[in-house]
């Protein structure tokens, strides 16, 4: 029995989800089951395409937007923006009664939902993956001490959520499901191979660091940053908090090397509530993601209008 388990990419709530909808599908199916990774994201070359998933016996949605043409045979999602349409939300609907289906927004990460509906409605303990959870939790829920903890990468595990940032693709994944399986988190995080690719990831977060003091702007209770001038590896999660502890509200614009990409992000350590719900701001323009953090992709053609969205974002936020 062959597998298709398209999830999102370049992220570890993505990756942690892969490994535990695979252990739970291997513990479920009798026949031997062999599985092939799609990565997906919002940029143009990273949306899902349906017939990817035609190429499998099952196939599976993961911590990513739903797909009704075809739609997948297992579907676990926490994001708000998961319909893109109503339509979609009606075929993910008709469907629930399979027992296949799980969405939930007031879940922190889709990791988690999938060790709870596991347990609750199968029957399976995943408890060999529980520091996997927890640290999907963690990253994916901004649930760190300070700003300062977020950026800080002395932790072997945040140093292998930047490997997956950046080299997260679908045969990197397809490496990492079984490596994760077999050696568990705190073994790979802290194995040479992960190290050896975090090295030149290090060097670069410390130049952004700076970048990002130098072309930060306050609007407001925004911070606003453009680092289109030139290409890099990452926008940076959290840094503007870092530096300006006191912003609600965060809009950087950054040029990938095949992208442009928006990321807007709420302080959750800045002693204001919440009042917008960003997932609606950055679905308007085509992204997606959660009430306090999204992001949009660009083509690379398409940097001014890129500057030109992040900047209306920010007025809007201000």
């Amino acid at each position: 029995m062959h597998c298709v388990v398209a999830t999102h990419g370049h992220c570890f709530d993505g990756l942690a989800s892969a490994v535990l909808f695979t252990t739970l599908l291997r513990k479920l199916e009798t026949d031997r089951i062999s599985f092939e990774f799609v990565s997906c994201g919002y940029g143009a070359k990273q949306l899902l395409r349906g017939e990817r998933l035609r190429r499998g016996d099952l196939s599976a949605i993961l911590d990513y937007r739903f797909c009704a043409k075809p739609a997948p045979d297992w579907y676990f999602d926490h994001h708000p923006t998961a319909f893109a349409t109503d339509a979609d939300r009606l075929v993910y609907e008709s469907k629930v009664s399979t027992g296949k289906y799980y969405f939930d927004a007031q879940y922190g990460s889709c990791t988690k939902l999938i060790a709870d509906v596991a347990k609750r409605e199968f029957g399976v303990q995943l408890e060999e993956l529980q520091e996997l959870v927890r640290w999907a939790d963690i990253v994916d829920t901004a649930r760190f001490e300070s700003a300062q903890a977020a950026v800080d990468r002395t932790e072997p595990v945040l140093q292998l959520v930047s490997v997956v940032e950046q080299h997260g693709d679908a045969r990197f994944i397809e490496k990492l499901v079984p490596e994760l399986q077999r050696e568990g988190l705190q073994k790979l995080a802290t194995s040479a191979a992960v190290s050896r690719l975090y090295a030149p990831i290090g060097k670069k977060r410390e130049t952004l660091v700076e970048r990002v003091r130098e072309r930060a702007s306050a609007r407001g209770r925004v911070v606003f940053v453009d680092l289109t001038d030139n290409v890099q590896d990452t926008v940076g999660k959290f840094v503007t908090y870092a530096l300006f502890p006191d912003s609600v509200y965060s809009v950087v614009v950054g040029r990938l090397a095949n992208a442009v990409k928006i990321s807007v992000g709420y302080n959750p350590w800045c002693g204001v509530e919440l009042d917008t719900d960003i997932s609606k701001i950055c679905a308007r323009h085509g992204g997606g993601g959660h009430a306090v953090v999204g992001g949009i992709s660009f083509a690379a053609a398409e940097r001014e209008r890129a500057v030109d969205i992040a900047t209306e974002i920010a007025t809007e936020l201000s």
